[in-house]
């Protein structure tokens, strides 16, 4: 998926994909974590407007879906499980109620220790996706051109340029948020991911029986 293309049936038809992506990449926890950062954490978080929070058990399981999706990395998650409830509540009602000031939103969540710029936009994403996308590796690639910079001014610049493309490709018959731009080029990414392992074990298994002849 080119990050420039206009063609937003294509960008509708890579984002349905998501789930059956999801269940080919072999993770079974990532299939109940998915479910509980884009479907029940939303509905907890929207229930507790206007003053909506983060408890540290939903930021623990939120942590286990970004490391499952990405990059497996146990001492974040050790660091954020362990967190004071109240302080966890406190700073997530600063970064929602700072919305959409996303640089402000970020900032009130990393002072938490263990949250940095991405797992803080994937809170906020979690919240308000129309407004601020998950900080994720593939679409960090896709947008800016590397995922190294983690920093919050490289994400206020994504999140921009997110923004504009949910409403590049938006019509009134079919509205993008900038979450699902993210979730679009993630699908993208990790199906080629999919097909590239697929491909290697073919090629295994036709080379072995080459070997056997």
């Amino acid at each position: 998926m080119d990050f420039k293309s206009p063609d937003a049936a294509l960008w509708r038809e890579t984002l349905l994909s998501y789930e059956s992506v999801i269940k080919n990449l072999g993770k079974p926890d990532l299939i109940s974590h998915d479910d509980f950062y884009r479907k029940e954490l939303p509905a907890l978080l929207h229930q507790r407007d206007p003053d909506p929070y983060l408890t540290t058990a939903e930021l623990s399981r939120l942590m286990e879906w970004k490391l499952s999706r990405g990059k497996w990395r146990p001492r974040l998650l050790s660091f954020v499980s362990s967190l004071d409830d109240a302080l966890v509540r406190d700073a997530s009602r600063k970064a929602f109620a700072a919305l959409p000031d996303v640089s402000k939103a970020v900032s009130g969540l990393t002072v938490l220790k263990g949250v940095g710029p991405a797992t803080a936009s994937a809170v906020l994403a979690a919240y308000a996706p129309h407004v601020a996308p998950f900080m994720s590796d593939e679409a960090m690639t896709a947008v800016i051109g590397n995922s190294k910079d983690y920093s919050l001014k490289r994400y206020v610049a994504f999140v921009e340029k997110m923004q504009d493309k949910a409403k590049e490709l938006s019509s009134p018959d079919d509205i993008f948020t900038p979450s699902d731009v993210e979730r679009a080029l993630w699908s993208c990414s990790a199906a080629a991911k999919v097909r590239t392992k697929a491909d290697d074990v073919e090629s295994e298994r036709k080379s072995k029986r080459r070997r056997k002849q």
